[in-house]
């Protein structure tokens, strides 16, 4: 069937060609653990048999920022699962179906040994809800909010991210960037700790009070890289702060340490990015001492997609927790959607770093600290400039 125009109700819809394009992020940034200099991205594609305007409705999709792409994954094994199934086997209820296309990805992987696969399957689920959204001809949050029934709201919460160390004027460049940020729109912002010591560290979290105000406008995050005395250490520094939220102060599986912090600091505490899926976030709720003011930064596009972190977000409101208290990592136009699909707390954004992934692009209106999304279909990540070079890269040979 060739569709001339947007069509929510389908019969099958064929995946015909699969690509996937390994982005390098743009750079040269530093966090308490890691520089991303060398990290890449994986855009993926899904060309189906669908057409609009004379030119092949295509599902775009990429895993997440801050990690490495996974080619060889997709590649061996991923696409020539999706590419080899039944047409019927990727649909439910009339329409193309990203859970039915991340069980065909998943075929014959066993349980747990999640690592760099949970992203991989990610991307693939990521841009069969870009398909949907877009033969739908709709905003991949309206594709979303009726899937799980619920509303989209278009206006979303946002904060923006950034702050990393420098190696020379570290703290004038610091605050010059969250004054840029301020001036694009965003009211509250992240920077990172754990990278200098910790009385420089407490100069950085002044010098970005200075542009933020108040404590409940500014994030730290040290990136898993704490010990318990060193947590501790650090948790004594922020408490007079009062700020927004103390983010990762150990390793993701240390659900003890993470307990511990939660017993004896009395601000929130954020924690999830690393955790790649719902038995991971069902050991945090169990063990991790998670409280009712705390966040949880769980990544779709770390962790099999949208479908497995809709789990999660189950499993959190079965443990009386909000879904509000929801703020996934990544800080991308892909979490936007689905924070507006979802009615989630907020959202990351970059708006200054990791390119051409990082923030939203300027189709998407940010003011007074919130993002209002467009009507473009899908995910609108080809309303994105800085994506625009990748996007006709990955997509040449079907077009």
């Amino acid at each position: 069937m060739i569709l001339q125009g947007a069509c929510a109700i389908l019969f099958a819809v064929r995946i015909l060609h699969t690509s996937e394009l390994t982005v390098p992020l743009r750079g040269d940034i530093t966090n308490a653990v890691v520089n991303f200099a060398e990290h890449t991205v994986s855009l993926v594609a899904l060309v189906s048999d669908q057409a609009m305007g004379g030119r092949p409705v295509i599902g775009i999709g990429f895993n997440s920022i801050g990690r490495f792409g996974q080619s060889g994954i997709l590649r061996e094994r991923i696409f020539p699962r999706l590419l080899a199934a039944d047409p019927e086997a990727l649909m439910r209820d009339g329409e193309l179906s990203p859970a039915a296309s991340a069980a065909t990805a998943m075929r014959n992987e066993k349980p747990g040994g999640h690592g760099d696969r949970a992203g991989a399957v990610a991307a693939v689920e990521l841009a069969a809800w870009d398909l949907r959204a877009k033969l739908a001809g709709e905003p991949a949050c309206r594709t979303i909010a009726r899937a799980f029934g619920r509303t989209a709201d278009p206006s979303v919460g946002v904060y923006a991210a950034g702050g990393y160390y420098y190696q020379a004027d570290s703290t004038s460049r610091l605050r010059d960037e969250l004054q840029s940020y301020r001036e694009s729109g965003f009211e509250a912002f992240k920077i990172k700790i754990g990278g200098a010591p910790i009385r420089e560290d407490a100069q950085r979290i002044e010098a970005a009070l200075d542009v933020a105000g108040l404590g409940s406008n500014l994030a730290v995050d040290a990136n898993g890289r704490f010990d318990a005395a060193t947590a501790d250490a650090y948790a004594q520094m922020l408490q007079p702060y009062a700020l927004r939220w103390f983010e990762e102060p150990g390793d993701p599986l240390d659900y003890a340490l993470n307990a511990h912090l939660t017993a004896s600091y009395p601000g929130p505490i954020a924690t999830g990015e690393n955790l790649f899926s719902a038995n991971d976030a069902r050991n945090l709720l169990r063990y991790g001492g998670m409280r009712g003011e705390d966040v949880f930064q769980m990544d779709p596009g770390l962790s099999y997609g949208l479908g497995e972190y809709a789990t999660m977000i189950d499993a959190i409101e079965a443990q009386g927790f909000s879904r509000r208290q929801c703020f996934p990592h990544g800080g991308h136009l892909i979490n936007l959607h689905i924070v507006a699909g979802l009615g989630l707390g907020g959202c990351e954004a970059y708006p200054g770093v990791f390119q051409p992934f990082g923030g939203f692009g300027p189709e998407v209106r940010v003011a007074s600290g919130r993002a209002t999304l467009t009507e473009r279909p899908g995910f609108g990540l080809e309303g994105k400039p800085e994506l625009a070079e990748p996007i006709a890269r990955l997509t040449e040979a079907a077009v």
